[in-house]
């Protein structure tokens, strides 16, 4: 399993943001997808995952601003960013759980055995 994702950069407050991460060597049907972040200094903190059955949870913090959706012809989950903001700022990563746990479970790191190189996002003011 490998996990590769992609569409970071550096944006302003205000700007929107797709993240990419591509699932090789299983499937989204059988796999939840999570993402989480880590800014400087902090630990890693969930932002959003969704399920192999494409049921989702966003972050309390980050409803309404982020969406997390899948694309299975492309094996490919998205993190659609939008009013983005300078606390935005981390590197951001994908990760793939086997178990298929229930979303609240899948809400911390725990479950995920795969995870992405990261991409870094930075928000300026």
């Amino acid at each position: 399993v490998q996990l590769q994702a992609s569409g970071g950069g550096l944006v302003q407050a205000g700007d929107s943001l797709r993240l990419s991460c591509a699932l090789s060597g299983r499937t989204l049907r059988n796999t939840n997808m999570g993402w989480f972040r880590q800014a400087p200094g902090k630990e890693r903190e969930f932002v959003a995952v969704i399920n192999w059955s494409g049921s989702a949870k966003i972050a309390f913090s980050l409803k309404g601003r982020f969406t997390i959706t899948r694309d299975t012809t492309v094996n490919t989950v998205y993190l659609q960013m939008a009013s983005l903001k300078p606390e935005d700022t981390a590197v951001y990563y994908c990760a793939a759980d086997r178990s298929r746990a229930a979303l609240s479970y899948a809400a911390t790191m725990t479950p995920y055995e795969y995870w992405g190189q990261g991409t870094q996002v930075t928000v300026s003011s």
